[in-house]
């Protein structure tokens, strides 16, 4: 299955007369490597996506969707490196889009957002959501539509200074983030006496540790997993502690909401 990423002609041609979105060529090393940022996955922390290039594209873009079972429409579209970022609305080709200026002349279009999730003009960190995976303006299925600029050109994407393949079509590579698996994570408090933290969200995965009380945690990120019960209450969301390396339920996590507001999916 193939989601379009790439623009019929005569809105190449529409999207050429946008001053908003230059389309000189790539150059390969254009740029020296020294003066571009770390970049990373525009998607959060252990999702494994896989991507395509399109010949039509405007620019070295390249098209990501989710190749880890987990849905596309509705993930995170994270910071890849730190910036500015900037709202726009292309209804004819690019729909709902992020530019986040990384300064020294780079940038990069994060295209077809359902949603925003930053206000025009934001300082973002690296890992911070910015929008909601989509399929607004010229796309045929959900899909982030990502480019890497410098000076307004189009460069070859690279993420964690190495250069990705540029396959024709979808499965045939494949990227798992690391972004935003090292931040310092979301405070929280768990409750309970005796609770184990395990290595993925379910309840036969192996124990990591044990809460032996109420614990001041950090949550990195959440997802769904298996459905415990406790006190009444039935949860399948699970939040991975940046401290223990596990995951909770977050029936123990001491908050009403069964999905931790503000915390992004893993």
């Amino acid at each position: 299955m193939r989601f379009l990423g790439r623009l019929p002609a005569l809105v190449a041609g529409a999207l050429l007369a946008l001053t908003a979105l230059s389309a000189a060529p790539a150059q390969a090393g254009e740029a020296g490597a020294s003066a571009a940022p770390v970049f990373k996955a525009p998607y959060p922390c252990g999702q494994q996506w896989t991507y395509s290039h399109h010949s039509a594209e405007v620019r070295r873009a390249l098209d990501f969707v989710r190749s880890d079972g987990g849905a596309t429409a509705g993930t995170p579209v994270l910071a890849s490196a730190a910036g500015t970022a900037t709202r726009y609305s292309q209804p004819s080709g690019a729909g709902n889009y992020i530019a986040i200026d990384h300064g020294g002349g780079w940038t990069t279009y994060y295209f077809h957002l359902s949603a925003y999730s930053v206000a025009s003009g934001a300082w973002v960190a690296q890992g911070q959501q910015i929008g909601v995976t989509g399929s607004t303006g010229n796309s045929s299925g959900a899909h982030i539509h990502y480019e890497q600029l410098y000076n307004g050109a189009g460069q070859n994407i690279v993420i964690n200074g190495v250069g990705l393949a540029y396959p024709g079509s979808y499965y045939q590579a494949y990227l798992t983030s690391d972004n935003g698996c090292g931040g310092s994570g979301y405070p929280f408090s768990t409750w309970g006496s005796g609770v184990n933290v395990r290595a993925d969200a379910r309840v036969t995965a192996a124990v990591v540790t044990t809460l032996t009380g109420p614990t001041a945690v950090r949550v990195l990120c959440q997802k769904q997993g298996d459905t415990v019960n406790a006190e009444g209450y039935s949860n399948n969301w699970w939040s991975k502690l940046r401290d223990q390396n596990g995951f909770i339920s977050n029936i123990y996590i001491d908050h009403p909401d069964a999905k931790l507001p503000g915390v992004p999916l893993c």
